[in-house]
Formats: structure tokens, C-alpha cells, sequence
């Protein structure tokens, strides 16, 4: 493996990559890497990072259509509490 350039920690573990190493790797302010191990040491690679739904298209629809309606409303708390363990 070839060094290309240092860089030093802080003491919050942060470091600062050179210049010349994100031109290499084509990142920028915002972009994700991911870190990994090999026999020679860190691998470090830009990588796009998104977020799976726990919903579907159709889950999300009755979601947001359950949100806009207008809850029932209790006269106690005795009653809402019986109605949340009918459920």
C-alpha cells in the first residue's frame, strides 16, 4: 500500500481528509463515506446512504389519512384508557 498523505487525530477522534485524497475519491461537504478493515489497514470509500421505509406506498396512504381525521374525544380518562385496551 502506498501513503499518499497524513492526517492527525484530534481529541475528539476527528481528522480532516487531505485535499488531494477527496479529490481522489470525488466527495465533498456532505458526503458519506464508509469505513472498513483489510489485512492492510483502513479502507475508506464515498458511499450514499438511504433510508428504507417501513411502510408501503399503501400503508403510508391509510397513515396519513388516519392522521387527518379527527380523533374521538373521551369525557374521562377512565373511558380512553378502556378504549386504548380494546384495541
Amino acid at each position: 500500500m502506498t501513503v499518499l498523505e497524513t492526517a492527525k487525530i484530534t481529541s475528539k477522534g476527528q481528522i480532516t481528509i487531505p485535499n488531494r485524497i477527496r479529490k481522489l475519491l470525488h466527495v465533498e461537504t456532505g458526503s458519506s463515506l464508509a469505513f472498513g478493515l483489510s489485512k492492510e489497514g483502513v479502507v475508506l470509500l464515498p458511499c450514499k446512504i438511504t433510508v428504507d421505509s417501513p411502510y408501503t406506498a399503501a400503508e403510508w396512504a391509510k397513515i396519513e389519512k388516519l392522521a387527518s381525521l379527527k380523533g374521538k374525544v373521551y369525557k374521562s380518562a377512565k373511558k380512553a384508557k378502556k378504549h386504548i385496551e380494546a384495541l
